[in-house]
C-alpha cells in the first residue's frame, strides 16, 4: 500500500484530478534515489523501492511525475521534452519517471488510466496534472501557472538566449539557437517561426517562406506565422533604402506611402502605422484607398489582440465613421 505522508491515507482512487498522487522526487537532489549524474541530475526512475521517498521529497522540491510507457508514441514524444526542461530548470523541479507498463500496481494505485499522465506534486499534494502529449510551450505555461521556476543560477534558457540575440540583432547566434531548438523540439512551431524571422532579417525571404509553408495548417495560418509572411511581402514591395533616401525631401502621398512601406519592411510597425493613418486622413483616394488597405494587412499580420492593432484600428474606425 502506498501511503500519502501528509494524510496517512492510501493513494488510491479513480479521479485523476483529485489529490491522489502526492509526491515525486527525492528530498533535494542529493538524496534522490537512482539519481543520474551530470545533465540528468534532476531525473530519476521511480518504482516501489523508492516511491515513498519520492513522496516525502516533494515537501522540499516540486516533483513532476511522468507516468509513461515505451509502447506509447505520445510518451516517446513527451518524455524527451520533460527531460530537457528538467535539465534546463536545474533543480527547479525533479522529474520522476514511472514506467506504467513495468510498475502496473503503482500506476493503478495512482489512478493512471492512460499514458502519458503527468502529475505535479508540491509539498506532498497534487498541484496539477495533464494527460497526452503537449508542446513544450504549453508545458512551460503549466509549470509557470503553478509557480515552478528554474533554480537560482540556472541561467537563461536556450529560448530566452535566442530571443535576446534576435532582439539585439545578433542574427548568427539567433539562427544557431533557433535551429537547435527546432531540431530538439519539432512539435513546437514557434521555434521554426522565429527561425523564419531570422531568415527574413538575413534577407532570405524565400527560404523563410518555404519554412513557414512546411508548418501544419493551423500553425501556418496562425497570427505569428502570418506576421512573418507579411513582412516578407512588405520587403518585396518596399523601395530600397537608397530609393527612400532619394525622396527624403518629398512630402507627396507617393513618397509618404513608400516611406511607410520601408518602415514595415524594417519592422518599424508603429512608425509605419502612424504614417498610413496620416495618409488616410489627408489623401484617402491615393492609390484607390491603398493606405487603408495596407493598414488592414498590417492589422492581420500583427493579430487582432496586438496593442498596435487595437490602437490604430480604433483610430481608423474614427476616421471612417
Amino acid at each position: 500500500m502506498i501511503i500519502d505522508p501528509n494524510t496517512g491515507q492510501p493513494l488510491t482512487g479513480n479521479d485523476t484530478t483529485a489529490a491522489q498522487p502526492q509526491g515525486v522526487v527525492g528530498g533535494g537532489a542529493a538524496s534522490a534515489p537512482r539519481q543520474a549524474e551530470d545533465a540528468n541530475t534532476y531525473i530519476i526512475d521511480v518504482d516501489m523501492s523508492n516511491l515513498q521517498q519520492v513522496l516525502e521529497a516533494s515537501q522540499q522540491v516540486p516533483v513532476l511525475l511522468d507516468c509513461w510507457s515505451p509502447q506509447s508514441e505520445h510518451c516517446l514524444v513527451l518524455t524527451p521534452i520533460l527531460e530537457k526542461l528538467a535539465r534546463e530548470y536545474a533543480g527547479g523541479f525533479i522529474l520522476a519517471k514511472l514506467n506504467a507498463e513495468e510498475q502496473q500496481d503503482i500506476a493503478a494505485q495512482l489512478g493512471v488510466r492512460s499514458v502519458p499522465d503527468v502529475k505535479l506534486v508540491i509539498q506532498g499534494g497534487l498541484a496539477g496534472n495533464f494527460t497526452g502529449a503537449r508542446p513544450e510551450a504549453e508545458i512551460r505555461q503549466f509549470l509557470e501557472q503553478h509557480k515552478v521556476q528554474p533554480a537560482a543560477g540556472a541561467g537563461p534558457s536556450l529560448a530566452e538566449q535566442a530571443a535576446t540575440a534576435l532582439e539585439s540583432g545578433d542574427l548568427v547566434t539567433a539562427k544557431a539557437l533557433y535551429q537547435q531548438l527546432a531540431q530538439e523540439s519539432p512539435e513546437t512551431p514557434e521555434y521554426r517561426i522565429h527561425l523564419a524571422s531570422v531568415l527574413v532579417a538575413e534577407g532570405n525571404g524565400e527560404e523563410a517562406r518555404q519554412l513557414l509553408d512546411s508548418l501544419k495548417p493551423e500553425d501556418r495560418d496562425g497570427a505569428q506565422a502570418r506576421g512573418v509572411r507579411a513582412r516578407i511581402d512588405f520587403i518585396a514591395e518596399a523601395p530600397s533604402p537608397e530609393e527612400v533616401q532619394a525622396m527624403i525631401e518629398r512630402d507627396d502621398s507617393e513618397a509618404r506611402y513608400q516611406r511607410a512601406m520601408r518602415d514595415l519592411a524594417d519592422g518599424h510597425y508603429e512608425l509605419a502605422l502612424d504614417a498610413l493613418i496620416s495618409l488616410v486622413k489627408t489623401d484617402r483616394q491615393y492609390g484607390d484607398d491603398l493606405a487603408r488597405k495596407t493598414l488592414l494587412r498590417v492589422f492581420d499580420a500583427l493579430g487582432a489582440t496586438h496593442e498596435l492593432t487595437v490602437r490604430f484600428r480604433r483610430q481608423l474606425f474614427a476616421l471612417m465613421y
